[in-house]
């Protein structure tokens, strides 16, 4: 047999390994007794690109060997036995007693297609219109041109499951699927959907992709696989438990701790859509405490700003006049307060002429662009003077999966329909490579600008979406607009437990659901909108 792997370094100081396989180049990075880095590309070099996922963690001494068969190798730590076949490079990982936990096919599964990466290019011949929805102001684009900026891969892990074994993970999906063995999953942000690319087993290992494009896991007609659409080269990481609890405390130390949340953000947090003034938010905050009903905190929905300004962060002062007197009165009642506020502006408000003065607005001249470090500093700036110094104390970041297509019609879009009208609208505006990572960046925002104002009060940021390493903002995560109905509070069971098992710290949802009443067909011939209580609040 043709020996195609050699060994390139073993140094334990530097706890990684390269392998020269004929397919390309492996480095492990053995991170832990119980996690293991993979990273696989076609080129002769690794990239040197920031993780969003992953931080910094000084590298700790790990007892590990490795060991040279005739026809394999193996990566020993006290807890993980990877075995690597010298001809395909297919993996097994085992556990310490040999025991096998999941494998590649003998055929060997890391598969690399080189392909080009296109960005949208807007000029004058660019037509940009803006339309509410049920969602909210959502704009349009006609007359792009799309240009190359550089080669990446689509990327393809084939695996094989045991017998009996249960996968879990992937985010919060509408569905209602729980155990994804005979199952598939397209991931991409939506309104009531979270992309985490992460698969628990109840065999005691996890997977975590870290990938921000569009992706899939397959266990079904077409294959065992994990599959993401553009990535610089393929990079994962291997966690072994074997218990859930282990898995999850692994997944935090590499991806980030979870900073603490003030005690009212465990209580009973009120909102409705919406209170249309300062009185009438004061007025329903005082009413919970005459009728001695507990409340910990009290949420102001959307259009706080002025009259046409949307996603303007300052209060329109004929309904808000006093902020800061409204914050003096919640809180001599014990009580909280947490404001939404958006992304994307339009009306060419203040702050919207203030980032696109700036160059900080995407190409739909809407949305901010919190991949650009200025941008977020901007915003916070913004949320700062116009909201925050008045005394807020909580987040509501709505719309943080910013760009949708299929909030129409009567009837639901099939899933694989679903996956490309809304991850192309993403592609339009954001590096496609990107296209699941704006929330999180968004979320860092917020966080690293209150805690470089204040250290007195903590961080609380109540979010529509989410990618991993997310928790380390202060982020709660809700399941977005869902529906009154049982299915729906059915499926929200397996959403939540899905979301919490591969480390998501905090999840809930609407407990009322938010689209009450059944679809008005003359007037909204909207899918999602098929509540089962046509009297609504009564």
């Amino acid at each position: 047999m043709q020996n195609f792997i050699k060994r390139l370094s073993c140094e334990k100081a530097s706890n990684e390994l390269t392998i020269y396989i004929h397919q390309g180049l492996i480095k492990l990075e053995i991170i832990n007794a119980a996690v293991i880095r993979v990273r696989f590309t076609k080129r002769d070099y690794f990239h040197n690109r920031e993780s969003l996922t992953m931080v910094p963690r000084e590298k700790s001494v790990v007892e590990w060997n490795y060991l040279d068969y005739k026809d394999a190798v193996s990566i020993r730590t006290p807890q993980i036995n990877l075995v690597i076949d010298k001809l395909t490079g297919a993996f097994q990982w085992r556990d310490s007693e040999n025991q096998l936990l999941v494998r590649e096919p003998a055929k060997g599964g890391k598969n690399l297609e080189e392909i080009p990466v296109e960005m949208t290019t807007f000029d004058v011949n660019t037509n940009i219109t803006t339309e509410e929805s049920a969602d909210g102001a959502r704009t349009q684009i006609e007359g792009t041109q799309k240009r190359f900026v550089r080669m990446a891969y689509t990327s393809k892990l084939d695996l094989v499951f045991s017998e009996g074994e249960a996968i879990y993970g992937l985010g919060q999906h509408e569905d209602g699927v729980f155990n994804y063995r005979g199952h598939q999953q397209i991931l991409y942000q939506h309104n009531m959907k979270l992309a985490v690319p992460m698969i628990v087993s109840t065999r005691g290992y996890a997977i975590l992709w870290d990938t921000y494009s569009l992706s899939a896991f397959h266990d079904d007609e077409y294959g065992t696989y994990f599959w993401s659409e553009i990535d610089e080269e393929m990079d994962f990481t291997f966690i072994y438990g074997p218990e859930f609890d282990q898995i999850v405390g692994h997944y935090r130390h590499i991806t980030g701790d979870v900073p603490m949340l003030p005690l009212w953000a465990f209580g009973y947090l009120q909102s409705k859509e919406r209170y249309v003034d300062q009185q009438e938010l004061l007025d329903t905050a005082r009413e919970y405490r005459e009728r001695k009903i507990p409340i910990d905190c009290i949420i102001q929905d959307w259009q706080t700003w002025p009259e046409g300004l949307w996603g303007q962060k300052s209060f329109d002062r004929t309904r808000f006049p006093n902020p800061d007197q409204l914050t003096t009165d919640l809180h001599d009642l014990n009580i909280r307060w947490m404001i939404s506020i958006w992304p994307h502006m339009r009306g060419n408000g203040p702050n919207q002429e203030e980032m696109r003065k700036n160059g900080f607005l995407l190409g739909n001249q809407s949305t901010y662009d919190a991949f650009n470090p200025s941008a977020r500093d901007l915003y916070w700036k913004q949320a700062s003077e116009g909201l925050f110094k008045y005394g807020v104390d909580g987040w509501w970041c709505d719309c943080t999966e910013p760009f949708e297509k299929d909030w129409f019609g009567i009837i639901k879009p099939e899933p694989w329909k679903r996956a490309v009208v809304n991850s192309d609208e993403a592609k339009a505006y954001l590096d496609p490579e990107y296209i699941n990572a704006f929330s999180i960046l968004h979320s860092r925002m917020i966080y690293e600008g209150q805690r470089s104002e204040t250290t007195e009060k903590r961080v609380v940021n109540l979010t529509r979406s989410y990618s991993p390493g997310q928790q380390r903002y202060g982020t709660i995560v809700w399941s977005g607009d869902i529906a009154a109905n049982w299915e729906t509070l059915h499926n929200q069971i397996a959403e939540g437990l899905n979301f919490t098992v591969t480390g998501g710290s905090k999840w809930t949802f609407d407990i009322g659901g938010f689209f009450v009443k059944p679809q008005d067909k003359g007037r909204i011939n909207a899918w999602f909108w098929c509540g089962d209580y046509p009297d609504g609040c009564e």
